[in-house]
């Protein structure tokens, strides 16, 4: 059978014998049929692994998606007997009167001293520590390392901060210490030039060994014929880390930094909060607590005010990661998108 160059409609040969011509649309239908068989077919074959993840986006669309209609009492002046729908539209006020605050300034300082502290000194030990293990060579040795750094990440935060105040405290250890080497006790909660590196240490010192996880399983990704390579070439051990595991790891090490950016106006109110005194309260006073105190705790809350201010620093943190990810592209490194 020979087709015609110049006609448009396209001929389906039918037990060999017979063409039957098929218009555009009718092409485009069957490919469209086709399509959809094969994406069924595909359900079909892996129907577990997409029952296994009907739970986790269940989740996000009740948690994550949901209650973002709710966002829109941050351009309201809401009243919980009128409802979010009845509650009169207010437009910007609300953000307006944050960013005028006496308030805004000094909270916006807090938060970001005190995020970017935590990022530039969380995000080294893990690295160092991921290294240190993986050129362990006794099994043992090297499970009991594990074990007892990745323990404090499990340590609730209630309790994380009652062991703090407790060795802290002017009665605690660290005093009694210091007391018999002639220094005297310090209130070290009570000072306020203290309190950050408290805070961001003793969350280095419980979370890096959970986090170098990430950075073992990157490691264990790395082609060892590189590493026996480099034994043949005469490379030591830090040159092998300079050259190959340092490189190995950092696109994860990029992609974990973007995804931090995102986060430095989060600080999470939950440890903040225990940790805070009316001594330390002009260092410890951020963007999550400030929330939680004006829109919960306070005699009168403002709930449209709190929901302003927590829909603010969303919006910092999306812009921060899209900077972020824009600026790995630009350096050519490793990027999310």
């Amino acid at each position: 059978m020979s087709l015609n160059p110049t006609n448009t409609d396209a001929k389906a040969v039918v037990g060999g014998t017979q063409s039957i011509p098929l218009a555009p649309s009718d092409l485009s239908t069957f490919a469209t049929s086709s399509r959809s068989a094969r994406h069924w077919k595909r359900f079909r074959n892996s129907f577990q692994l997409y029952a296994m993840l009907a739970l986790p986006l269940t989740w996000l669309l009740i948690f994550a998606y949901i209650p973002m209609w709710g966002a829109q009492i941050a351009f309201r002046k809401y009243n919980v007997v009128a409802g979010i729908t009845g509650s009169p539209w207010v437009g910007w006020d609300n953000f307006e009167r944050f960013i005028n605050s006496y308030n805004f300034w000094p909270i916006m300082q807090n938060t970001l001293v005190l995020n970017v502290y935590q990022l530039f000194a969380g995000f080294f030990p893990p690295i160092i520590l991921a290294l240190a293990l993986n050129y362990i060579m006794r099994g043992g040795f090297k499970k009991t390392v594990q074990m007892v750094t990745y323990a404090p990440h499990f340590i609730s935060t209630v309790v994380m901060v009652g062991i703090i105040l407790q060795m802290l405290s002017p009665t605690g250890l660290l005093n009694q210490f210091l007391e018999l080497v002639g220094i005297g006790p310090i209130n070290f909660m009570g000072e306020p030039s203290y309190w950050k590196s408290i805070y961001v240490w003793s969350g280095v010192w419980q979370n890096a060994g959970f986090n170098c996880i990430i950075f073992l399983a990157a490691l264990a990704g790395i082609d060892p014929t590189l590493h026996e390579a480099a034994v043949v070439d005469g490379a030591s051990k830090l040159q092998r880390i300079r050259d190959i595991d340092i490189p190995g790891i950092m696109p994860i090490a990029v992609i974990l930094l973007i995804l931090n950016m995102g986060f430095l106006l989060s600080t999470g109110f939950e440890k903040v909060l225990l940790m805070q005194n009316p001594l330390n309260l002009q260092t410890s006073e951020v963007l999550d607590t400030y929330v939680y105190r004006v829109g919960l705790v306070s005699q009168v809350p403002d709930f449209s005010y709190a929901a302003a201010i927590g829909l603010f620093k969303s919006v910092i943190g999306l812009i921060l990661i899209i900077g972020a990810n824009q600026l790995a592209k630009r350096l050519k490194a490793q990027s999310l998108w």
